[in-house]
């Protein structure tokens, strides 16, 4: 099964990075969900919970802040001013 590379980092250092199955991020249109195979994207990160589902099981929660989100072949990468995990 396909699964997410993901990469969360901050303005001064990396959050998080790993494998997922399922991403779910706030941008100011709303709340997203990002799966393998979703459609290449930029979009305004929001304030809020970013939810990462691993790819093993589990789950990681991190706020996020000021950034943008961008997903491209499966490689979701969140930049955000402010984020620490939760």
């Amino acid at each position: 099964m396909a699964e997410l590379n993901v990469s969360l980092v901050s303005a001064d250092r990396e959050v998080w990075s790993g494998g997922a199955s399922m991403v779910v991020a706030r941008t100011t249109e709303g709340e997203i969900g990002l799966l393998p195979g979703h459609e290449p994207m930029l979009a305004i990160l929001g304030a809020g919970e970013v939810r990462i589902t691993l790819a093993g099981g589990g789950s990681v929660k991190a706020n996020a802040e000021e950034g943008f989100l961008s997903v491209e072949h499966d490689t979701v990468t969140i930049v955000a001013r402010h984020a620490t995990l939760v």
